[in-house]
């Protein structure tokens, strides 16, 4: 009898044996479906989309200023009623310095107004920032402990918000502008908000 019992057994300890090369199998499969189904991982989606933006209430960047005037502070009374792309940046975050030319450039848009969350910085650093690269913004609202980037759902930075006249958010993007982003994702947003 002991015999006829480790018989059947030995299947069943082989199944058991092969049970998780089989999970692990399946899953390998599955993540590499996801890697490989052409998805933008810079689009990640938000559940701001299509609603009202967060409020904005932050203290200006002491010391900045356009064309030699003060730059002031992040308000909702500085996007109100205008086209605006918030970009949340700081002076420590490399890519922030890579996009900061196509951030200038969208800054000449006639259709847009362009303001700026400063994200965890320090004055000096921003203003260096700002001074070294050039200041795209028409307001900047610091943002010292990261508080407003929660209530707009940051999850690195840089990251820029599309914000219609009424205060909708219409096109978030994670990451750095390059040029297909602009071409396949901001500008096509910019001119539907336009017509």
């Amino acid at each position: 009898m002991p015999d006829e019992e480790q018989g059947r057994s030995g299947p069943l300890r082989i199944l058991l044996a092969l049970l998780p090369l089989a999970v692990f199998a399946g899953l390998a499969a599955l993540f590499w479906s996801q890697l490989n189904a052409g998805h933008d991982a810079s689009e990640i989606p938000s559940a701001l989309i299509g609603t009202r933006a967060p409020s904005l209430a932050m203290p200006p960047l002491e010391g900045a200023s356009l064309n030699g005037a003060p730059l002031p502070a992040l308000s909702d009374a500085a996007i109100k009623g205008r086209l605006t792309l918030v970009n949340v940046w700081a002076s420590w975050c490399i890519p922030c310095r890579e996009e900061n030319p196509m951030i200038l450039a969208l800054a000449k848009d006639p259709r847009l107004t362009v303001v700026g969350i400063n994200y965890k910085d320090k004055t000096e650093n921003a203003l260096t920032f700002l001074r070294d690269l050039g200041n795209p913004f028409q307001a900047v609202g610091v943002d010292p402990q990261g508080r407003a980037a929660i209530d707009w759902g940051v999850y690195g930075i840089p990251e820029s918000y599309l914000v219609a006249p009424d205060g909708t958010i219409l096109y978030k993007r994670v990451g750095p502008f390059d040029e297909k982003s602009l071409r396949e994702g901001l500008m096509p947003a910019i001119e539907k908000a336009s017509r």
